[in-house]
């Protein structure tokens, strides 16, 4: 971060940890318990974010001194769903597997949140390059927790990790499976994002007490 300043390097720096989007400002908890199954999925939908929330709010700070404030929101939908609409291309012609599994969670980015809430929050009374590191910094917060999320209910909810078998065979019982190891099912449904989700946020605010004050 040497080539920002301290108060710059906080906009991406921050929402990493004590101020994340999702275990601190508790937005954006659906497509964490959504599309976290696999950690491919976590992974693109993250960089997808990372895509629509860093240019979004480039284009919104741009306009800012032009939108008029009675058609803010719309302006903003507009300008998310059109870089979805470039995500969801992107998918298509390039991870066309992959786009099928994510299917709607992709178009339902428009409504994350997380998104209008840096627009409205930060984009609108910002400069484009203090908005690029706004959106970037949000981003990576929320990606990190998908990916963390998808890491472990892949691993124990399938035994692989972006479809590679890490724990062994479970039909050739080798490797883990060989000692008797059970893939866990409860780690594929929902609920389970929730409960690592949970463990997340218990984990970091035992290493913040000001975290919990503030709860």
């Amino acid at each position: 971060m040497g080539l920002l300043s301290k108060k710059d390097a906080n906009l991406i720096l921050d929402p990493l940890a004590d101020n994340n989007p999702i275990t601190i400002q508790v937005l954006g908890i659906c497509s964490a318990l959504a599309i976290t199954a696999e950690l491919k999925a976590s992974v693109v939908m993250a960089l997808s974010v990372l895509f629509v929330l860093s240019m979004g709010n480039v284009v919104i700070s741009l306009l800012r001194n032009v939108i008029p404030s009675k058609i803010r929101i719309i302006v903003q939908l507009v300008v998310v769903a059109a870089l979805v609409i470039i995500v969801d291309q992107v998918l298509k012609a390039f991870a066309y597997e992959l786009s099928k599994t994510l299917s709607v969670f992709v178009g339902l980015i428009i409504t994350n949140c997380i998104i209008m809430g840096r627009f409205e929050a930060f984009a609108l009374g910002n400069t484009p390059g203090k908005a690029f590191l706004d959106g970037i910094g949000n981003a990576l917060g929320y990606g990190i927790i998908l990916v963390i999320v998808g890491f472990f209910r892949e691993l124990l909810g399938s035994g692989t990790l972006f479809g590679f078998k890490v724990l062994g065979d479970p039909v050739t019982k080798t490797g883990l499976y060989s000692i008797g190891y059970e893939n866990n099912g409860f780690m594929i449904i929902p609920p389970a994002a929730l409960i690592v989700v949970g463990i997340i946020i218990w984990v970091q605010r035992s290493r913040n007490r000001e975290l919990i004050e503030e709860a």
